[in-house]
């Protein structure tokens, strides 16, 4: 497997393939939940507005959000990447 495959995850094609219907799923669940994709547009922009405004105070606010989800996302991502070398995905 090349390197850029790794770094795919697969071949392009089952890469795109799996990316597909991730989309398609994750959006019929967004849809469930009543969003649509200009409402997360319309949030992403309320989110650089306040940011932009709140000056420096947005640093160590920005700063807190990271740690709090740094905390979940660091130690999953090891945990899966140990279990992938294990079972020799790696």
């Amino acid at each position: 497997m090349s390197s850029f495959q790794r770094f795919m995850g697969g071949s392009p094609g089952q890469v795109l393939l799996r990316l597909v219907v991730l989309s398609f799923i994750v959006g019929i669940i967004l849809s469930a939940l009543g969003l649509s994709p200009m409402d997360i547009i319309d949030k992403v922009q309320q989110l650089i507005m306040r940011v932009w405004n709140m000056g420096f105070g947005a640093i160590e606010w920005i700063w807190r959000y990271f740690l709090l989800g740094a905390v979940i996302v660091v130690p999953l991502w090891i945990i899966i990447r140990l279990f992938n070398m294990g079972s020799g995905r790696g």
